[in-house]
């Protein structure tokens, strides 16, 4: 799938000539709760409020009808570059739209301009899924992308929150969120994140470490450190291994030792 047929989608949400354009309010106007992107560049926003201020709107906006007034469907960026021109009244056309049509609408606006930061659009991709019940295949097919990227888009979700939000912000890339995915521990992914961030580790430099940890070892450990109550070391070599347990004191050490004892009965 390419980008030809997401283009078709495209060009049908746009606002067509034929189409009636209404002048209306902006304070009549809101925004979306399904409109997938989160965040906007300031510096782009202010360039095009002064394009606005000189030129107007080029093309109406897209909105639906609500109780309250009108939601916005397509043109979120000129919306808020309009506010801050100091427009009051601003062209659209209205279009009568289900929650699901707006969600695709959005995303699919968004994909095709790679607006939309990896985050962005797996949140959009599991309301599809989850809330208006789309298949990933058929979410696929909407937005002209692969089953697969939907797949892996979406497992980016189930990272630690610090993950995610480092991930959205730009601060890591796709490429090592994917592979702390593969470490599994919810400490060891955080562990390596700060170690990214600090040493500014690269993708490869993340894969080359998971390579080192197998993530079966470290369940082992967790496991086993939460039946003693302490710190638990597993090194394996090419013919032989080692447990270390640590202790603290001779106390801590008989209490060790007789839940050994107690494991043995």
């Amino acid at each position: 799938m390419g980008r030809k047929a997401l283009g078709k989608g495209l060009e049908a949400l746009i606002p067509g000539e034929a189409e009636r354009v209404e002048n209306i309010s902006v304070d009549k106007i809101s925004h979306s709760p399904y409109q997938p992107r989160m965040k906007f560049s300031e510096e782009r926003l202010n360039e095009l409020a002064q394009s606005i201020k000189e030129q107007g709107i080029i093309q109406p906006l897209l909105v639906r009808r609500t109780k309250k007034g009108f939601e916005l469907v397509y043109g979120h960026r000129r919306f808020e570059a309009a506010k801050r021109a100091g427009l009051e009244i601003i062209p659209a056309v209205v279009r009568e739209l289900t929650d699901r049509e707006l969600l695709e609408i959005g995303l699919i606006e968004n994909v095709q301009r790679e607006n939309l930061n990896p985050i962005e659009e797996a949140k959009a991709y599991r309301r599809l899924n989850t809330e208006f019940g789309l298949t990933q295949e058929e979410i696929a097919k909407r937005v002209g992308k692969e089953r697969s990227t939907i797949t892996n888009r979406i497992r980016l979700l189930s990272l630690p929150d610090v993950v995610v939000s480092a991930l959205s912000e730009g601060k890591i890339t796709e490429g090592h969120a994917r592979t702390l995915l593969s470490f599994k521990d919810k400490s060891i992914i955080e562990r390596e994140l700060k170690k990214i961030l600090r040493e500014k580790k690269t993708v490869r430099d993340v894969e080359s470490r998971l390579k080192k940890v197998n993530p079966h070892i470290i369940e082992i450990q967790n496991d086993l450190s939460a039946i003693f109550g302490t710190k638990i070391r597993i090194t394996k070599g090419r013919k032989k291994g080692k447990i270390e347990i640590e202790f603290y004191s001779d106390d801590d050490l008989e209490r060790i030792l007789e839940i050994l004892k107690r494991s043995n009965k």
